[in-house]
């Protein structure tokens, strides 16, 4: 542990460790020292081995998040354990549109891909543990307890760390909190935020259906909520599936109102597989094993203050969105890349890394990328939760509209994908 780094990084989860791997290469070529702060033991470096588990939470990554992990240098390991997403299908229950994305008719390999999150993880602390030169350090379990500016230390950043029960003190000229959406240091430092509680939450699990599911991923509107469904890498064959049928797995992500949270939790697996079947039909075939089920308040928050003097907040700790869209994780990543680019560039010009104008400019630029994602996952969900039956109409004769017109189908894939702004140069 070094007394001063240019780059400390609250949060060793998928947000601060790919900040972290994005910075190795000009990292090494400009000398930046980095520390990643994490509450929790880090998965062990350098080991590859990995089983996949049936009840393990998954990310969807758009196809423009491949572009992004293959300039870091880590797509050809995490391809080992990725599903990829080649079709995907849009319904609304009870109403006539329906919509279809091929990645065929897109020319790209896949849509998307869906990783479980464990992987990402070891994939991402494998490429931190290349950097042999020592610009990373990570600190874990450890424990940030105060950030403080003092213009006294020529501009720094003072952080507060405590590490098995030692309180040590640290400085740094940039301070990167990405330690998620319940940050309990944005709030010490008093920055604010706009939430909006859409009185629903989003139950998680994993589900088996009897047949493969042939790589397409399911969007289904209805009148209580959005269904998503993934397709996830299927099990090995043996103890670890569990039964023959069951090593097909689909992640499902199911949308419901406050008040139907909890008799859904408590239903036996039967009489819930029985629920998502009349929600969702048989399209991607009879559900026959279904894992154990989480569920979490849907909210819309957006930090006040992306950026101070010497600070920077990011991923889910400056905005949190509804996952109608799946599009959280891939908003976070491509402001990580941008935050890597810009200081990239702050560090070959001699500016302070902590300097407010450059990181000004950083939130300028991702500004535009943050509300165009979190207001179409937003204006997404409320229209498709109006059950004004003139609304209903329009939004399925829109989704049909889509469907036949292969312009309107490209411009919507490749937003969805993330194609539609260049990746930044990281080198």
């Amino acid at each position: 542990m070094k007394q001063h780094y240019d780059i400390l990084i609250i949060g060793g989860g998928m947000v601060g460790a790919s900040l972290a791997a994005s910075l190795i290469p000009a990292g090494k070529r400009l000398g930046l020292s980095i520390a990643v702060v994490e509450a929790f033991p880090m998965p062990d470096a350098g080991s590859v081995r990995y089983q996949p588990s049936y009840d393990a939470r998954a990310t969807a990554l758009a196809y423009g998040s491949r572009l992004i992990y293959e300039q870091i240098g880590i797509w050809d390991q995490l391809r080992e354990h990725v599903c990829p997403i080649t079709n995907i299908h849009v319904s609304d229950k009870g109403r006539f549109g329906v919509s279809r994305l091929n990645a065929r008719d897109e020319n790209v390999p896949a849509l998307g891909y869906v990783v479980e999150n464990h992987w990402l993880g070891r994939v991402l602390m494998n490429r931190l543990a290349q950097d042999d030169a020592g610009h990373i350090d990570l600190l874990c379990p450890a424990e940030v307890t105060a950030v403080n500016y003092q213009q006294e230390r020529q501009g720094r950043m003072a952080v507060s760390l405590t590490v098995e029960g030692s309180e040590h003190q640290l400085t740094a000229e940039l301070v990167v909190m990405a330690d998620g959406g319940r940050s309990g240091l944005r709030e010490q430092l008093g920055i604010g935020y706009q939430q909006q509680n859409y009185h629903q939450h989003a139950l998680v699990t994993n589900i088996s259906p009897d047949t493969t599911h042939h790589n397409i991923a399911y969007e289904r509107f209805t009148d209580t909520g959005p269904m998503a469904l993934l397709p996830l890498e299927d099990l090995p064959a043996g103890p670890a599936a569990g039964q023959a049928d069951s090593s097909h797995r689909m992640g499902l992500v199911w949308t419901v109102p406050d008040e139907q949270i909890e008799e859904l939790m408590a239903l036996n697996d039967r009489a819930f597989i029985e629920r998502v079947h009349e929600r969702f039909g048989y399209r991607a075939g009879v559900f026959v094993k279904v894992g154990e089920r989480y569920s979490y308040p849907l909210k819309l928050s957006v930090a006040d203050e992306q950026v101070r003097q010497g600070l920077i907040v990011l991923g889910n700790a400056a905005h949190a969105l509804h996952p109608i869209a799946g599009q959280g994780y891939n908003l976070a990543l491509r402001g990580v890349v941008s935050l890597a680019a810009e200081l990239i560039r702050a560090r070959e010009a001699g500016i302070n890394l902590g300097d407010i104008n450059h990181l000004t400019r950083f939130a300028g630029q991702v500004r535009q990328d943050q509300q165009k994602t979190i207001g179409f996952s937003d204006k997404t969900m409320k229209l498709f939760s109006n059950r004004n039956p003139l609304l209903a109409l329009g939004r399925s004769a829109g989704l049909q509209l889509l469907d036949i017109c292969p312009l309107a189908k490209t411009v919507f894939a490749r937003s969805a994908m993330g194609l539609d702004q260049p990746t930044p140069d990281l080198r």
